[in-house]
């Protein structure tokens, strides 16, 4: 793991999105009237060790809305990917909706305002799940930094992730395209496993194949393009099994 990645990394940038796109708005649907006290309350939870990390948090995100606030403004666009990450799950909900994914993180550990799973949309449900998934916030990243890639400055991008079909994206550049697949490494440090399609796509393209590793994910994230990675990496097969159960209804007449 990244040494600076904080323990609860997930939730502390959810608050501070939130803090800093709603404001007091956000405040309030947690049952307190300042932002002092939410901060406290969070410390409380054993979210953060001090009233101080979750403000910088808030700091860290508002630069990116207009709220009155510069927070971190030195620090420019560096931090960008954890809000444009956070925007494509949750970039349409009101303060209120927002609240709700938060408190459904803290659920089981927070004592008051947690909120009935009932009245949460199942679609939100299923993005919450991905705030954890590595390939999704790598495949986001890239797809709004591929153009800095010495090899696709000039080029377009078309997603195809839906077809399962061994690769993420199709880059086209001027008179040939690539198959990009992207792999996601929280640290600056570890291992992507393809899958035997992927695999097979790369052995059938070669240099017109290109796994795209995006490393430091907790942090500062750094893109690495493999074009042929079958002859420059090495590769261990492994036999992974798994059982998934179906379920089949009775013969009717339609």
């Amino acid at each position: 793991m990244a040494e600076n990645k904080h323990k609860n990394y997930e939730i502390l940038n959810l608050i501070g999105y939130g803090l800093a796109k709603f404001s007091n708005a956000f405040t309030h649907e947690f049952g307190v009237e300042t932002k002092t006290a939410l901060y406290e309350y969070f410390v409380q939870l054993g979210v953060a060790e001090t009233t101080g990390t979750v403000k910088n948090r808030q700091d860290l995100f508002d630069p990116f809305f207009e709220n009155g606030r510069k927070g971190w403004w030195q620090k420019g666009d560096t931090y960008i990917h954890r809000k444009i990450f956070i925007d494509h799950l949750f970039g349409n909900l009101n303060a209120a909706d927002f609240a709700a994914i938060v408190k459904l993180y803290l659920l089981g550990d927070a004592p008051l305002n947690t909120p009935d799973q009932e009245a949460i949309s199942p679609i939100t449900k299923s993005k919450f799940k991905q705030l954890q998934a590595t390939g999704e916030e790598a495949e986001i990243f890239f797809m709004e930094n591929f153009r800095a890639i010495p090899q696709f400055k000039d080029a377009a991008i078309e997603d195809a992730r839906k077809f399962g079909d061994g690769y993420d994206f199709q880059i086209q550049l001027e008179n040939e395209y690539i198959l990009a697949e992207v792999k996601g490494v929280r640290a600056k440090r570890g291992a992507f496993r393809l899958t035997e399609n992927e695999y097979s796509k790369a052995k059938e393209y070669k240099q017109a194949y290109g796994v795209v590793v995006v490393s430091n994910l907790e942090d500062m994230p750094k893109m690495t393009t493999i074009f042929d990675p079958l002859s420059k990496l090495i590769f261990t097969e492994a036999v992974i099994q798994t059982q998934q159960l179906s379920f089949h209804s009775q013969s009717l007449e339609w």
